[in-house]
């Protein structure tokens, strides 16, 4: 499968279904497309065959608002129905609700309320290995929720418990909601910063990129001994200047232009990858 051209697809079906829904942080679901892609068709021990699997590995998208792209990719791995999900996500009574909603099928959190993804994820993997599960445990935050305390408790608590069943990824797009995150909390160097909580760190200098991203993965399978957090470099709105590295495209819903502008571009894109 190339997951290069795979990902485009899946924006594309993600900004159909903000459209649909008339509601959507769109400029991280663009950002966070590879991640997402990576994890659940290449790296994750997941199977909507086999979804309540004890071995199976779990993932939180702490970051919650980039749902989209998330229910695009639970949709095309087989848990949910595309067809249902463009008609009902964000209408009165639907479960595809604008966070994850862990009463639909592979969702195995409720998330929105930022900074709680990685404590519960501490606590997963902890409780796997007093189990003596073999299972891995992902989580995806965003850097601006990295403001939260509770991130950092977290983090103290993973590298006491020596989680090396553990791996995190920051969505380092550099913009949330008000503008840029430097300017907002500073984050400084987060490589320095989560190795001094005593985590292995692996800086992927193009978070966007595929190939990088399987590399850095692959790596932290091997980390014994202590966490392993992935800084994914990416680009905000990624895939169509309409978009990219705008913080107002956090939230937003595409005009018709804009839309047929933005689809155009990924869909460009796309096959550009497909012809490689």
């Amino acid at each position: 499968m190339n997951l290069k051209a795979l990902a485009y697809k899946l924006r594309q079906d993600a900004v159909d279904l903000i459209c649909a829904g008339k509601s959507g942080h769109i400029g991280g679901d663009m950002s966070v497309m590879e991640i997402l892609t990576e994890l659940y068709f290449d790296q994750m021990n997941v199977d909507p065959k086999l979804a309540e699997d004890e071995n199976r590995d779990l993932f939180i998208l702490s970051k919650g608002h980039s749902v989209e792209a998330y229910y695009a990719v639970l949709a095309k791995k087989g848990f949910l129905d595309k067809e249902d999900l463009l008609k009902r996500f964000s209408k009165f009574g639907s479960p595809y609700i604008g966070h994850p909603n862990n009463k639909l099928p592979g969702i195995e959190m409720n998330s929105g309320s930022l900074g709680h993804g990685l404590p519960v994820s501490v606590g997963m993997a902890l409780a796997a290995k007093m189990d003596g599960k073999e299972r891995r445990v992902y989580v995806v935050m965003g850097d601006g929720e990295l403001a939260e305390g509770s991130v950092w408790e977290g983090a103290m608590a993973a590298h006491q418990y020596k989680l090396d069943n553990l791996c995190a990824v920051v969505d380092r797009n550099r913009l949330q909601i008000s503008g840029n995150t430097e300017d907002i909390m500073g984050q400084d160097d987060l490589c320095q910063r989560f190795t001094s909580f005593g985590w292995h760190v692996i800086d992927v200098a193009d978070g966007n990129d595929i190939d990088q991203l399987h590399s850095a993965f692959e790596k932290a399978k091997t980390v014994k001994g202590k966490p392993t957090i992935l800084i994914a470099n990416t680009v905000k709105g990624k895939g169509s200047p309409v978009m990219e590295n705008k913080a107002q495209w956090h939230h937003k819903v595409p005009t018709r232009e804009e839309y047929e502008q933005i689809m155009s571009d990924l869909k460009r894109a796309q096959e550009g990858l497909e012809n490689e």
